[in-house]
């Protein structure tokens, strides 16, 4: 396969023998979905444009959110963005008193990644690539490093909590510029939140305030305005398992969260925030249920709603909610296709045939739901390849028989065969497979 490393083939295995989702590779073994990836690039050249947006990503459980999140966070990631991803968790949280909305902050911070630095832990490059720039253009003019950092940042006072965090940054480069490790490190470590007291801050850094529960978002929109001071295009943020909330049990902390979100699609469809963008994933349930979902809160439910005129096979991909659509026969097949031409290359000696009958025999052990949350399909077929692999004698017909259920295959193969593309696997290929 033209262009995949040895590194992104052991990740992409490893990662779908688990039932995870691979950071690397992605575009290896992406199928599908096309309509539903063009909206999000368009989101994505919005938020490079100074615009704003949020998206709501809904599906069921292995139905391909995550996969779909991280595949719009690379491409975020090629066009120049900043990507701050993170799960929601008990512990984690947009809204809280006890800690956890900073706990979720400090995840998102420690996994914040730029192109050259896609793993995370890329938040010490940005703020260091801000101050190279300050003071190559201090140079320039022949003036102190600070007055241009002070000028650069001066708009931040505008917002809320923006003059401590200007000030944090000029702190970074008084110890860049004096030799002071530690206070290098102490202003890192109040941007990544992980300051726990207004007074620890203020011994360190000399500022007043913190990250804190209260004010995660702000410091988001405040991040937003860094990195494109910085060079970058803009800030997308990524939070999943939004189920979370839903499965909060006090009806008091769902509402302030879904208040929290409230306030961030306001701003977003208001057009008050820049560059800055927002991906969450969560499923039906956490969106749909009035009783403990985003409908049981007035405001969201009627901002949310579904379009009413998107029905017999209308959609409307324009709205803030994206429902993750079925995954067709076809999608399924090249999908299949590509994880053999990753494991086997493209000389695989497992022909089209076996990834018939093996489709044959989800459909008949897992029904429609197969294509709905292909998650344990496709581990499924990864392990049915690494048996093959490590056992070379073993025919694949043996594998499929042992795991069939019914001898007959009768209309069921008959369907699938008519449905799969006939020939060699780049007219496959050329179905639906998306590349960044």
């Amino acid at each position: 396969m033209i262009g995949l490393k040895s590194r992104e083939r052991d990740a992409i295995i490893q990662a779908l023998r688990a039932g995870v989702v691979p950071k690397l590779g992605l575009r290896h073994i992406q199928v599908g979905r096309i309509r539903e990836i063009e909206e999000l690039v368009k989101d994505v050249e919005r938020i490079s444009d100074g615009g704003s947006s949020i998206r709501f990503i809904i599906g069921e459980y292995g139905s391909g959110k995550t996969f779909f999140m991280n595949l719009i966070r690379l491409i975020a990631l090629e066009k120049g963005l900043v990507v701050m991803f993170a799960d929601l968790a008990p512990d984690r949280r947009i809204h809280a008193t006890g800690g956890q909305a900073r706990g979720l902050y400090a995840e998102m911070a420690k996994n914040l990644s730029t192109r050259s630095r896609s793993d995370g832990g890329a938040l010490s490059s940005v703020v260091e690539r801000f101050a190279s720039t300050a003071q190559r253009e201090a140079e320039a003019q022949n003036i102190p490093t600070g007055d241009v950092i002070r000028k650069k940042l001066a708009h931040f006072e505008e917002l809320t909590n923006g003059y401590e965090f200007a000030e944090v940054i000029r702190r970074y480069w008084e110890g860049h510029d004096t030799g002071n490790v530690d206070l290098q490190s102490s202003a890192l470590r109040w941007l990544r939140g992980e300051f726990a007291t207004r007074t620890d801050a203020r011994n360190a850094l000399g500022v007043r305030t913190i990250v804190d529960d209260a004010n995660v978002y702000d410091q988001l929109k405040l991040m937003s305005a860094f990195v494109c001071e910085a060079g970058y295009k803009g800030l997308l943020v990524g939070l999943d398992e939004m189920v979370n909330l839903y499965k909060l049990t006090s009806a008091q902390a769902r509402k302030s969260n879904y208040e929290q979100i409230l306030r961030i699609l306001n701003d977003v469809l208001q057009g008050s925030a820049r560059n800055l963008g927002f991906v969450m994933g969560g499923t039906p349930e956490f969106l749909m249920s009035t009783r403990r979902g985003l409908y049981s809160y007035e405001a969201l439910q009627s901002r949310l709603a579904a379009n009413t005129f998107a029905r017999d096979g209308l959609v409307d991909l324009s709205g803030p909610v994206i429902r993750l659509s079925n995954l067709t026969p076809e999608d399924l097949f090249v999908l299949l296709t590509n994880i053999r031409r990753v494991m086997h290359g493209e000389e695989s000696g497992l022909p089209d045939d076996a990834l018939k009958a093996f489709m044959t025999h989800c459909s008949k052990r897992i029904g429609e739901a197969y294509f709905r949350t292909p998650r344990n399909t496709v581990t499924a077929f990864v392990n049915l390849l690494a048996i093959l692999e490590q056992n070379p004698d073993t025919q694949w017909t043996d594998l499929i028989e042992k795991i069939e259920v019914e001898e007959d295959h009768g209309e069921s193969q008959t369907e699938v065969d008519e449905s799969m593309p006939s020939g060699n696997n780049e007219e496959a290929d050329n179905l639906v497979s998306f590349r960044l």
